[in-house]
C-alpha cells in the first residue's frame, strides 16, 4: 500500500485531458432489490435488470477503461474474461481474480481496506447504525463481520443470505456526485436526496482514512452548513445547503463551474465557492443555473465538452435573444422563455464585479477560446440534432452526459440516434464498444492514438437509472492540456 500511495495522485485540471485514473463503482447486488413503490424515492426512473446491466453494459465500460487507463491488466486476456467459466470474477471487488486496477479504482475496495482498521470499522458502524436506525444487537453483528464482507453489507443494504437490514444505496454507481478532484483538491459533497446520505458518510470514510489519500488530508474540502441553518425556517429547495458533483465541472486550471440545479442550492454553490477561494484552488467560478426539473438534474445532463473547441449540449436550453416591442407575442409568453431559462454569472477571486454571461454558447465558446486558448471556432453538437422531440427524448437518455478518455475520444449510449448523426456531420468516427474491444485485443488499434471518436455503449439498463458515463466517473487524474 505504501508504494502505491507514493505513486499515487490527485491532479484534474480540465474535462478532456487524458484520463489517467478514476474511481468507479459497478453495479453491486442492491440495484436488483429496487422495487417500483421506491425507485423514484430512491432516485432511479424504473427498476432494472442487473444481470443485463452488469454483463450487456457496464462490464463493457470497465473493459474500455482498462484498455486505455491500465493495459496491462487486460490485454491478451478478452476471451477468458468474457468466458462463461470466469463467472465475472474480473469485475468482483470480492473476488480473487478481481482486476484490482489501481488506476480504474473500484470504491467498494477502497472501502474494504479501510474497514480493516478496528477502530475505523467501529466508529462506521455505529454511524451507519445512526442513520439507519439499526439494533444494538445488529450493530454488534456488524463490527464483528469481516471488512470485505462488511463493504458489500454497507453498500447493497443486505447481510450475505441475501436478507435485507438496510436500504440499498443504487446511485453509487454514479460516483462523479460523492466527490470532485479540482486540481490536487477534492471537494466532497452535500447531497440533496435523503437517499444519497449514507453514500456521502462512506465516501468521507474513504477520503480521510484510506492511505492513497493520505498526503491530500488538508486538501480535502468540505461543505459547510450556513450559519445557523438549523434555527432559520422552511425547508426550500435554495436555502437548503446542498451540492452534488454532477454540477461541478473543472473546465481549466483556474476555472470551475457549478450548476443550481434540482439538487445543488444556491447556498451549497455559495459555500463552495467561498471555500475554493479561501483555499486559492481556483480563480473564477461561474454559477449556471438552470431550471429545477427532474428532466435536468446536473448540468452535465445538459452539456459535457468533447474537444477544447467541441461541446455537446442541449439547444432548447440556450438563451433566446433579447424580445423586442414589436417581437410575436407567442414567442415572448413561450414556456421556453418562461419557465427554461438559464441564468449564467461568472465571479473572480477579488473582483466585486460579477460577469453575466446571455448563454450556454456565450460561457462555453468564452472557456474553449480564452481559458483553454483552442485558437478555433467554438462548434456545438446538439442533443437530437437540435431537433424537437428528438432533442427531449434524446437528453432524457443522456444524449449530453459524455465522458472524455482524452481530448475528442468521447463515451455516449447507442440509443441516442439523432444525436449520432449529429457527431458523424461534425466529422466524428463512430464507434460500437464491442467491435472496438476486439481492434485492442488484436492489436490492430491503440487506444492512445484515437482521434475524434464517439464509442458507442449498450445502454438499454442503464439509462433507466438517469445517468451517462460522465456520471459514472470521478476522475482523479488527468494530463495537463495546457
Amino acid at each position: 500500500m505504501t508504494k502505491k500511495n507514493n505513486e499515487f495522485r490527485i491532479d484534474v485540471s480540465s474535462e478532456i485531458g487524458d484520463l489517467r485514473c478514476l474511481l468507479i463503482h459497478s453495479p453491486d447486488s442492491g440495484l436488483g432489490k429496487v422495487v417500483p413503490s421506491k425507485a423514484q424515492d430512491w432516485l432511479f426512473e424504473d427498476i432494472v435488470h442487473l444481470d443485463t446491466m452488469r454483463r450487456n453494459e457496464y462490464d463493457y465500460y470497465v473493459k474500455l477503461l482498462m484498455y486505455f487507463l491500465d493495459p496491462d491488466k487486460i490485454k491478451g486476456r478478452l476471451k477468458e474474461i468474457d468466458s462463461k467459466d470466469h463467472d465475472r470474477a474480473f469485475f468482483k471487488p470480492d473476488n480473487e481474480g478481481f482486476h484490482a486496477s489501481t488506476k480504474v479504482v473500484e470504491i467498494q475496495n477502497l472501502l474494504a481496506d479501510i474497514l480493516v482498521e478496528d477502530d475505523i470499522r467501529k466508529k462506521l458502524v455505529a454511524s451507519v447504525c445512526a442513520i439507519e436506525g439499526c439494533t444494538y444487537r445488529l450493530q454488534q453483528k456488524l463490527i464483528n463481520t469481516k471488512s470485505i464482507e462488511l463493504a458489500k453489507i454497507f453498500i447493497s443494504g443486505s447481510l450475505g443470505n441475501d436478507e435485507m437490514i438496510f436500504a440499498p444505496i443504487p446511485n453509487l454507481i454514479f460516483s462523479r456526485d460523492i466527490g470532485i478532484a479540482i486540481n490536487d483538491y477534492m471537494l466532497l459533497n452535500k447531497p440533496a436526496k435523503k437517499a444519497r446520505a449514507r453514500e456521502t458518510l462512506l465516501a468521507r470514510y474513504i477520503f480521510f482514512n484510506h492511505p492513497l489519500f493520505s498526503k491530500y488530508q488538508n486538501n480535502i474540502l468540505e461543505i459547510p452548513e450556513t450559519v445557523h441553518h438549523f434555527l432559520r425556517p422552511g425547508e426550500e429547495q435554495d436555502e437548503k445547503t446542498t451540492l452534488e458533483g454532477g454540477d461541478v465541472m473543472m473546465v481549466s486550471p483556474d476555472h470551475l463551474l457549478i450548476g443550481c440545479s434540482e439538487r445543488t442550492s444556491v447556498s451549497g454553490a455559495n459555500e463552495a465557492m467561498k471555500l475554493l477561494f479561501e483555499n486559492d484552488v481556483v480563480k473564477k467560478v461561474t454559477i449556471v443555473k438552470i431550471p429545477h426539473k427532474r428532466d435536468y438534474m446536473h448540468i452535465d445532463t445538459i452539456f459535457t465538452q468533447v474537444k477544447r473547441h467541441v461541446w455537446v449540449m442541449l439547444g432548447s436550453l440556450s438563451a433566446l435573444e433579447d424580445t423586442h416591442e414589436d417581437a410575436n407575442v407567442v414567442k415572448w409568453f413561450s414556456e421556453k422563455k418562461a419557465k427554461d431559462k438559464t441564468d449564467i454569472i461568472q465571479f473572480e477571486n477579488g473582483k466585486s464585479k460579477p460577469r453575466i454571461f446571455k448563454s450556454l454558447e456565450d460561457l462555453l465558446s468564452d472557456i474553449s477560446e480564452n481559458d483553454l486558448q483552442s485558437g478555433k471556432k467554438t462548434k456545438f453538437i446538439y442533443s437530437g440534432n437540435d431537433k424537437f422531440p428528438f432533442d427531449a427524448r434524446e437528453q432524457w437518455t443522456d444524449s449530453c452526459n459524455l465522458l472524455a478518455l482524452k481530448e475528442g475520444v468521447v463515451l455516449g449510449y447507442d440509443r441516442n440516434d439523432k444525436t449520432v448523426d449529429a457527431f458523424r456531420k461534425k466529422g466524428f468516427e463512430v464507434v460500437k464498444v464491442a467491435d472496438l474491444l476486439q481492434k485492442f485485443e488484436n492489436s490492430e488499434i491503440d487506444p492512445h492514438e484515437m482521434k475524434d471518436t464517439l464509442i458507442l455503449m449498450p445502454s438499454s439498463e442503464l439509462s433507466r437509472a438517469r445517468g451517462g458515463f460522465h456520471c459514472m466517473s470521478m476522475p482523479l487524474l488527468r494530463d495537463k492540456i495546457l
